[in-house]
């Protein structure tokens, strides 16, 4: 086995794909840095509003729910969660989950059997993927945002039924999907359409979400999951959509029964934050603005979500890149395979509400000069 990891290795470091944890790449790790890499969409991970909702939790239930949910886990923070994620996104019902990644494999696998075909979109997380090889579904992938193999596939398939499953907002490109029309096709040949808000809730549709903006919150026909550890600025996730799905997960979904539940102070933060979103439309439109600016500046093409793209031509340029902004005091994401689905290497420039737009102009410029420069050459 050690010379397996070792030859693992090597390869990594010879695609240039070696990834690291460092602390000190947080953005409050470092004074004056410009963050424009994390998924903090709203700014909403430092508010007081959510310290204070989480410190209250803490204080009446303690700093962990103790036990799964279905035994002495749920407490009232997730109850209050679960309403305020009901009420912000207009579905009939939520479940709350330890983890996005937990709410996607647990709903997958919860309904997935040998008669249920799952659709999935080439692009969709890694949590998706998972969820759908461990359901015992058939799993057909979808090429990306193709309505007509979409269509074909429903129409001939063999199973009595069927899931497709996309994301409203995709996680690295940014693009969003077809909700309405995606949305009639399953209507059309009795599918349940699964949707990931994990980039949607927040940021589309005056912060309620791409589902509730498509006109489709509380169909039937439409599920919805979402992470709240973005746009919400606190940890978990969640699964919306009608109450009998709600009650079957609830004893089916094996990363739901067996799992310890979601922490009461992320919890409390994650129901204040639905509430603030739910309450100030002009925290997502103002994400919108600096997105704004940043995909101009950077000379790409303004993608509907907060995350705007900007391709490498290879994983050296785009480390190269990153440490260049890094040195300018600028955080960005830098995806290489296998984590970008088309195989091509970018800088992620996330739009954050309150960051200061000029700082982020004068950054997004300088990714687009970074990588339309040869890796040693002058910026």
């Amino acid at each position: 086995m050690d010379g397996w990891l070792a030859a693992a290795a090597d390869r990594r470091r010879d695609d240039g794909l070696v990834r690291r944890t460092d602390a000190r790449r947080h953005p409050r790790a470092r004074d004056g840095v410009l963050d424009l890499a994390s998924n903090d969409y709203l700014g909403l991970a430092t508010d007081a509003r959510l310290r204070a909702a989480a410190i209250v939790a803490t204080e009446r239930y303690g700093t962990g729910a103790g036990a799964s949910r279905v035994v002495t886990g749920t407490t009232g923070a997730h109850d209050d969660l679960e309403d305020a994620l009901v009420t912000l996104t207009g579905q009939r019902s939520a479940l709350v989950f330890s983890s996005g990644y937990a709410a996607n494999t647990g709903l997958l696998t919860a309904l997935g059997d040998p008669d249920t075909l799952i659709i999935s979109d080439a692009h969709v997380h890694a949590s998706l993927i998972d969820g759908a090889r461990l359901s015992r579904s058939p799993v057909v992938v979808c090429p990306h945002a193709d309505l007509g193999a979409l269509e074909s596939l429903l129409r001939n398939r063999n199973e009595p039924r069927v899931v497709v499953v996309v994301e409203s907002v995709y996680s690295v490109l940014g693009d969003a999907a077809d909700l309405v029309r995606t949305a009639a096709l399953c209507r059309e040949h009795d599918a349940l359409l699964v949707v990931d808000e994990a980039h949607g809730i927040g940021v589309l549709g005056e912060g309620r979400g791409a589902v509730h903006a498509a006109g489709l919150a509380g169909a039937p026909h439409v599920a919805v999951t979402a992470t709240l550890s973005k746009a919400l600025g606190a940890q978990g996730g969640a699964v919306l959509g009608a109450p009998a799905l709600r009650e079957h997960l609830v004893n089916s979904a094996r990363s739901f029964v067996f799992d310890t539940g979601l922490a009461p102070a992320a919890a409390a933060a994650a129901a204040q934050a639905a509430r603030i979103v739910d309450a100030d439309p002009g925290l997502p439109a103002a994400l919108h603005a600096v997105a704004d600016v940043v995909a101009a500046a950077a000379g790409v093409e303004r993608a509907p979500g907060a995350v705007q793209s900007v391709p490498a031509d290879g994983p050296g340029q785009a480390v190269a890149a990153a440490e260049t902004l890094l040195d300018a005091g600028v955080l960005v994401g830098c995806f290489r395979p296998p984590s970008v689905p088309d195989g091509i290497s970018r800088l992620r420039l996330v739009a954050r509400a309150g960051v200061d737009v000029d700082r982020a102009a004068q950054a997004a410029d300088l990714a687009g000069r970074s990588v339309r420069t040869p890796v040693g050459g002058a910026v």
